[in-house]
Order: C-alpha cells, then structure tokens, then sequence
C-alpha cells in the first residue's frame, strides 16, 4: 500500500524532482527508526506431542547507516544499530523434564547491537520515487546474554547466546521528498546458527534460531 501510494505520489506531473544530484554521490548517510517482531524457529531433537508454545513481541530497532555507491543501481550498505526483542516461551506441561509445572513460563528478553552489510539493487528512479531490495548478512551481539549463567530453566532462566549471525533480505522503496528522502522497508531476518545454551528441560530441543521482521523507516 506504501508504495503504491507513494508511485501515485511521486508521479505527479507538478512536482519537480527533488535531490537528483544525491543519486550521484559516492558515500551517502542517514539513520533509521522501526519496529520488530522476531520469533524463534524450533527444530526439535525428540519427538513430543506437545510443543514449545513461544508468543513474539514487538520490539524496537534505531540506527544509523553508511551507503557507498558502487554504480548507479548497485549500493553497500552498513548499517549499525540497535533492538529491542522479547519472546514469551512457554514449556508443555507434559514434557518429562518440566520439573515444576507452575513456572513453565519464560520471557526471553534481550537488547542487541546490530551490525548488517548489506547489498542494494535499485531500479531506475521514477520521478521521485526509487524501490529496491536488498540482500546480505548481519551479526548481531545480546548485550543482555546469559550464556556465561550457571542458572537455566531449573531456577527459571533461560539461557541464549551471545552471539548471532543471520541472512537478510528486503525491499523498500525511497521516496524524494522536498527537505529530505524518506524510506520505508521491510527485512526478514533469518539466523544461522542455534542460540540456545542447553540444560534438562530443553533435552527435546535440537535448536533455536532467530527470525524476525524489521519495518524501518529511513530519513535522509
């Protein structure tokens, strides 16, 4: 809806168009503001009838970035910053490894520094509108990791990874506007490696890894 709003906006016939010659620069910056909802994907070692139940819930991210042109179309892009996620986990009643059946819930928070690069393919600009998309990877570091905690899940904690490494991949869309340009996007985030540090009451679990949505909204 964003874009084809933003199409109808940016054709329009009295609008000059505005910052041609920013196209042109070589290193370009900007920051960004956004939300999140990142979930886990659960592989599981054991077989269970009953499952993790795990509830996302909205996070925030803020950051900065660095654009450097490498031809007209083509950008790399790093883009360091901050977010915010919580995931509600809850364990299964069931499972022979829940020692205490009221306190199954866990609420798995955490603040990363985010660090993505980031390739961007651009489409030729229409008037004052450009979409793109754009692909690559990021690392990622839980400031608030538990990994080194000799508590797990038998005291009520559940114990992540510091590290996280993950594929990116997006699209938004740059609009020009008078004072400034202004981009809406959206990236899914997909982690490589398993995040969880092991204890009893997670023998079923193969692994768990990060995927999340990131709407962000670029000024420039």
């Amino acid at each position: 809806m964003i874009a084809f709003a933003s199409l109808s906006w940016g054709q329009r016939s009295n609008a000059p168009e505005y910052h041609k010659k920013t196209d042109h620069y070589t290193f370009r910056f900007g920051y960004y503001l956004g939300i999140n909802q990142s979930n886990f994907k659960v592989e599981y070692a054991l077989s269970r009838f009953e499952q993790l139940d795990i509830k996302p819930q909205l996070g925030f991210n803020v950051g900065l970035f660095a654009d450097f042109r490498i031809i007209d179309n083509i950008n790399l892009r790093i883009e360091p910053g901050m977010f915010t996620s919580q995931r509600n986990v809850t364990f299964p009643e069931s499972w022979p490894e829940v020692s205490n059946p009221n306190n199954r819930l866990r609420e798995v928070k955490a603040t990363y520094v985010r660090i993505p690069m980031v390739l961007k393919f651009s489409t030729n600009r229409i008037h004052n509108v450009r979409p793109y998309v754009v692909g690559g990877f990021s690392t990622s570091f839980n400031l608030s990791s538990n990994e080194e905690s000799r508590e797990d899940n038998t005291t009520g904690k559940f114990r992540t990874r510091t590290n996280m490494n993950a594929l990116e991949l997006g699209l938004g869309v740059e609009l020009y506007l008078p004072f400034f340009k202004f981009t809406p996007s959206i990236r899914g985030v997909f982690a490589f490696k398993d995040e969880i540090v092991p204890d009893d009451w997670t023998q079923a679990i193969h692994s768990f890894k990060t995927q999340g949505v990131f709407i962000n909204f670029i000024f420039q």
